[in-house]
């Protein structure tokens, strides 16, 4: 009962940080247009500050490199494994964009800012959850530039390694552990290393305030009565976290591992989904609506799926 009260409550405070942002975007007080300063600076400030601070937390261990590698490729493994299922599944109608969006938006989650401090409070004594936090995202982001790119346009000259490796989160874990293996956390000054904390701890709730001033912006007929989003949302938020629960179910690995496979896979579709549509100018309103919609059911499905730990 204690990982469904944890998960629970911290799911429900991130839901809870979107409330002022649907608020302001209602009364007027934001324009929604507007936002790309704000998401920039999420991005390339907030973010690697996140990062960064979750991988100087553990202390120096000669086997969490090792693990770091491990989560990496399990991950990679379970996030192409599903893709595949689903495009399988869906052989029949390949031209249909929603059903490309589908095997996409199902393994793209949002494990930085929604599912960092999930691990991190499910386990407050294992400070590489945090750290398997940012593994789970260098994946997503070799496969979203690479794999995801292609499904959703059908071309390969729209991969892109370059983008899937030079982004600020890959390149802010990089930092980090570099700055980790240097042991830094010892000698760096206190003064920086709680900015650096400081302004990482305000990645989600920025980010949760920018997903509400989207909210705002939507028609909720079309965001609750959508089939092809209720699909998407029980994919990712239910048939990913279970497959790559089963992944790592029969390894011999630490109940931590295990854990944080299972509830970083559950976090909601990223906003790296809507990004990709952007980019390619198609199936933005999809991809906001998966984001929203399974942001929201998020506060059920993820205490439930707790229980498996």
């Amino acid at each position: 009962m204690t990982s469904f009260s944890v998960t629970f409550s911290n799911v429900l405070l991130a839901l809870l940080f979107m409330l002022p942002g649907f608020l302001i975007c209602k009364c007027k007080k934001v324009n929604p247009d507007h936002m790309g300063t704000t998401s920039v600076i999420l991005l390339y400030i907030c973010s690697p500050c996140m990062f960064i601070n979750a991988l100087l937390a553990p202390e120096p261990s000669p086997d969490l490199p090792g693990k770091m590698a491990l989560f990496i490729l399990i991950s990679f493994i379970g996030e192409i494994a599903m893709m595949l299922i689903l495009r399988l599944i869906c052989r029949r109608r390949q031209q249909d964009f929603s059903l490309r969006m589908l095997s996409v938006a199902s393994v793209m989650g949002n494990v930085g800012f929604f599912g960092l401090p999930v691990v991190r409070a499910l386990f407050p004594d294992a400070p590489e959850a945090g750290v398997y936090s940012c593994m789970f995202n260098i994946s997503l982001n070799i496969v979203a530039w690479t794999v995801c790119v292609f499904t959703l346009t059908g071309e390969k000259k729209h991969m892109s390694l370059r983008a899937a490796l030079l982004n600020p989160s890959v390149i802010s874990a990089a930092v980090g552990f570099i700055l980790w293996l240097l042991k830094a956390k010892t000698w760096l000054p206190v003064m920086l290393q709680d900015g650096i904390r400081t302004v990482g701890n305000m990645s989600t709730p920025l980010c949760m305030i920018i997903l509400g001033i989207r909210l705002a912006t939507l028609d909720f007929r079309k965001l609750f009565t959508s089939p092809i989003v209720w699909l998407i949302s029980a994919c990712k938020l239910i048939a990913f976290p279970l497959f790559c629960f089963l992944l790592v179910l029969p390894l011999p690995l630490d109940p931590v591992f295990k854990g944080c496979m299972l509830m970083l896979a559950a976090t909601p579709c990223a906003s790296i989904t809507l990004n990709l549509a952007e980019i390619h100018n198609r199936g933005q309103g999809l991809a906001a609506n998966c984001a929203l919609l399974s942001t929201l059911l998020s506060i059920v499905t993820i205490p439930l799926l707790s229980f498996l730990i």
